[in-house]
C-alpha cells in the first residue's frame, strides 16, 4: 500500500501525551490516563511507531489507539491529528491532501465506511 516509511517516528509517546493535554487545557480540562487503556495503548505506540510502515497501517495503528482509550477525553482528536499531521508532510496537491487526510481521519475516528478504507488503500498505492 505505497511506501513503507517510518510515518510516525516523530511522534513519541511523550509527544501523544502531550498532544493529548494541550487538548484538555483548551478545554480547561483536567488531562488524565485512564486505568484500562493508558499502558495497553503506550506498548502498542512504541512497538510500531519507529518501525516502517505503509500509510494505512499508520492510519490503523492510530484507530486502535484511539479505541483503546488511553486517555480520559479526546482520544479521537488527538490521535486524528497525528496522522492529520502525518499526511500534511506529503507533498501532494491540496486537493489530494485534504481527500487523503478526510479518509484517514473518518477511519481513526471509527466512522469511515468500508468504501472509504478502500479509497484509502486505493489511494496510498499512487503514492511513492
Amino acid at each position: 500500500m505505497g511506501p513503507e516509511r517510518q510515518w510516525l517516528a516523530p511522534y513519541s509517546w511523550e509527544f501523544v501525551v502531550a498532544q493529548n493535554a494541550v487538548l484538555y487545557a483548551a478545554k480547561n480540562a483536567m488531562h488524565k490516563p485512564t486505568s484500562d487503556g493508558y499502558e495497553t495503548t503506550r506498548t502498542l505506540w512504541e512497538k510500531w511507531h519507529n518501525e516502517s510502515i505503509d500509510l494505512p497501517q499508520a492510519v490503523d495503528i492510530c484507530r486502535r489507539c484511539h479505541r483503546l482509550a488511553p486517555f480520559c477525553f479526546y482520544n479521537g482528536n488527538t490521535f486524528t491529528a497525528i496522522i492529520r499531521d502525518v499526511i500534511s508532510g506529503l507533498d501532494l496537491k491540496l486537493e489530494r491532501q485534504i481527500i487523503l487526510r478526510s479518509l484517514a481521519g473518518h477511519i481513526v475516528a471509527g466512522v469511515a465506511t468500508d468504501e472509504e478504507v478502500t479509497a484509502l488503500k486505493e489511494f496510498c498505492l499512487t503514492l511513492r
